[in-house]
């Protein structure tokens, strides 16, 4: 009886205050879900999680020693993953980082390569940047990977040094350039010997990753991977 009048009481919310796919606006979803399953499937996966030598870890051929490195989903203009990215990162839509997070960690998860990482680290954010904005978008798809994966993650033992300008209009030598000497490891202790998640939201030309997987190397972590909720060219 209890669940039958529970039931009805979501119901008549839902009617009165429907709850509407962040993806493409339908209301056939329940208020627990952020996207309708018709969004989730059309999510353009990359299956780089499960292919060796994918793009993603040739980005860091020669550059930094990255032992396995992948994104979930392509990133193109006008398209859902675009739409949700700026939810997240511009409109405060903290739930689709956790979102992206469990889908991502699902996809590694999946994978064999990634079962023996010891702790994961969200790439640190300007400081101004997450100031205004309330939150690390990568610490939060960090820690939906983390409620997949099992593994603990650490805020805190890499900072950013120098706040950089965003790095989206730059150039990809500009890029490399901008990033010297931007990231410090704040607590060698917590990534000692230890294979090492690093975590962002979208990868391009990787140079941001770099700068900060070389810092996590070079602190003692014994081995490095990158995984990224989407890829752009």
């Amino acid at each position: 009886m209890v669940n039958t009048l529970k039931h009805y009481a979501n119901s008549l919310t839902h009617f009165i205050y429907p709850h509407h796919c962040c993806g493409c606006g339908s209301d056939t979803l329940t208020d627990e879900q952020l996207l309708c399953v018709q969004c989730i499937t059309h999510l353009p996966k990359t299956n780089f999680t499960n292919i060796y030598n994918n793009i993603i870890e040739r980005k860091f051929y020669g550059r930094l020693n990255v032992q396995y490195a992948t994104a979930a989903f392509y990133f193109t203009k006008q398209s859902l993953v675009q739409h949700l990215m700026h939810q997240l990162k511009y409109k405060g839509n903290k739930e689709v980082g956790d979102l992206f997070g469990k889908l991502l960690g699902t996809q590694l998860l999946q994978s064999a390569k990634y079962n023996d990482v010891d702790i994961i680290i969200p790439l640190p954010l300007n400081e101004k940047r997450e100031h205004r904005r309330g939150y690390n978008q990568a610490a939060i798809i960090a820690h939906g990977i983390a409620s997949v994966l099992n593994k603990p993650v650490n805020a805190k033992a890499v900072i950013r040094s120098i706040n950089t300008e965003t790095q989206t209009h730059h150039t990809r030598i500009e890029r490399w350039q901008n990033m010297d000497g931007v990231f410090v490891v704040a607590k060698n202790d917590a990534i000692a010997a230890k294979h090492v998640l690093l975590v962002d939201d979208i990868v391009t030309t990787g140079a941001t990753l770099e700068a900060c997987g070389k810092q996590i190397l070079e602190a003692g972590a014994a081995s490095l991977s990158i995984a990224t909720v989407a890829y752009t060219a």
